[in-house]
């Protein structure tokens, strides 16, 4: 570590010498003090190093959260690997596009996410490790990693990367955002006194650990010695239930799951007294129904894997419709195609500049470089400001049209080339509809080949069988034609008219 650098690993390191017995990590049945957290930690390290594992390797984590999880980001911090998580909804094809791409030394894999790797070529790899109880051949139990520390040190740097985030799939293939520690640090800092957070706030970590929202705010609690609550596996009840066992402060959410919690809650009779805030994207519906029945107040704001985290952020109720107003370390702007600024209350390109702003697309540089043209990160999100600098998100640019539904990123190219490969389909074009529950879901509109008869059934299932299943549609409407433009393209505009 240099004169001015500073990584994520320092402040487990301090918080074990400031707060050493306070709680760091706590589960249903698990509980690690400061001390305790950081010596896994470095167990861990030691043992990725004895193992092979050196700087700026990738180490791939396929599981649901755990403190293990938590450990793995770490060692990562302390011995300069970068972590690469993958979502562990996604299908065994999926998987292998991202591995392919990470390139990876490591996997850790959890016991029922076993079969999203079969058929992968794992051979190159250096460590291959089970988290939890199970067995596969040619891998070890990741608790056989920890090994006594040694005084072997490596340097890293708050500019050297951290996280690589997979974003939402272009072609088949998620790019992966490169976090650095810096990124996250400066995230961390930037929303931490916005919302308050201290050494007494307790989070409850439900989100995945693979999502920037979750992630992020798990490392705002290390960042002022707070403690994390890892629900290990979506149990609405048993998440209901830790808040009042731990004093849970804070949350991040996305549909749906804060109402699941909250009927969890009027289930089991928690009373959530110490649940003060909540942070995310859910239906009014459901955060007026938090603002009723607990003292808990709910936070949004807009952001992406690619700026850490939130640029803007806000008391929900603070200026309805709205996201915030940018927060200091982020120059927020909405420009036109020239990048140019459009003027108040008129939509343009959200553009963002600082030091949140990611370093670069894993191994994409022409991704890369489109996405920082004119010094600006082009965020492909649509926005508006209104004259007191409140900005609203109004959508995204056409060539990035995404569907978001239950927190996860969905581009409708990606469902559309499935749906293409049908030979019963002559042109499909997918859209995002209003969903209740998930907050969008995904509508397939399709014109069948001349003489050719599907059902949306077999549609669907020809989706899921391919893709994770939070990427089918669930709805199908079948047109005679499809609306189409000048040159023959679809018409997305027309179809969203038509079908919404």
């Amino acid at each position: 570590m240099g004169l001015r650098d500073l990584t994520l690993y320092h402040f487990l390191e301090h918080n074990a010498r400031m707060f050493g017995s306070e709680p760091a990590v706590l589960t249903s049945d698990r509980s690690y003090t400061h001390e305790q957290f950081l010596d896994r930690v470095d167990h861990l390290a030691s043992g990725l190093l004895k193992r092979g594992i050196a700087k700026g390797d990738r180490l791939c984590m396929l599981a649901q959260n755990s403190p293990e999880y938590l450990e793995l980001y770490g060692a990562c911090a302390k011995i300069g690997a970068v972590a690469y998580p993958i979502n562990w909804r996604l299908t065994a094809e999926e998987v292998q596009h991202v591995v392919t791409l990470a390139d990876p030394q490591m996997m850790a894999v959890g016991a029922i996410n076993l079969p999203q790797l079969e058929g992968l070529d794992l051979s190159g790899l250096r460590i291959r490790a089970i988290v939890g109880e199970g067995s596969a051949d040619g891998f070890i139990l990741f608790s056989d990693l920890y090994e006594k520390p040694t005084a072997e040190s490596v340097e890293v740097s708050s500019d050297d990367p951290f996280v690589i985030i997979s974003t939402a799939a272009v072609a088949g293939v998620p790019r992966g955002a490169v976090l650095t520690h810096a990124n996250l640090i400066m995230a961390g800092y930037q929303f931490i006194p916005v919302i308050g957070v201290t050494i007494n706030d307790r989070h409850l970590a439900a989100l995945p650990l693979f999502h920037i929202s979750g992630l992020g705010l798990s490392l705002a609690m290390i960042q002022v010695g707070g403690a994390n609550v890892i629900l290990e596996a979506f149990d609405p009840a048993m998440g209901s239930n830790l808040i009042d066992e731990h004093d849970v402060t804070l949350m991040a959410d996305f549909p749906p799951v804060l109402s699941m919690l909250l009927d969890a809650r009027e289930a089991t009779g928690a009373q959530w007294k110490s649940l003060r805030l909540v942070l995310g994207l859910d239906a009014p519906d459901v955060i007026q129904r938090l603002h009723t029945e607990t003292d808990a107040r709910f936070w949004t704001g807009f952001g992406q894997a690619e700026t850490s985290n939130v640029v803007t952020l806000m008391p929900v109720d603070e200026r309805p419709g709205a996201t915030g107003r940018p927060l200091p370390a982020a120059r927020v702007r909405c420009v036109n195609e020239l990048g140019k600024d459009v003027p108040i209350g008129e939509p343009g390109e959200i553009v963002v500049q600082g030091p949140l702003v990611f370093s670069e697309y894993w191994r994409d540089p022409d991704a890369t470089n489109y996405a920082f043209r004119d010094g600006w990160h082009h965020t492909g999100d649509i926005g508006k400001f209104d004259g007191d600098g409140y900005l609203y998100y109004v959508g995204r640019k056409p060539e990035k049209d995404l569907i978001k539904s239950g927190g996860e990123n969905i581009y409708p190219e990606e469902v559309e080339r499935i749906i293409r490969e049908l030979p019963q389909v002559a042109a499909v074009s997918v859209i995002g509809v209003p969903d209740a529950k998930w907050g969008e879901a995904v509508k397939a509109v399709v014109e069948l080949a001349p003489g050719e008869s599907l059902t949306a059934d077999e549609i669907i299932e020809a989706v899921a069988s391919r893709i994770a299943s939070y990427k089918k549609p669930r709805h199908v409407d079948f047109v005679e034609e499809l609306p189409r433009g000048p040159g023959g393209e679809i018409d997305r505009e027309a179809v969203k008219a038509a079908h919404s």
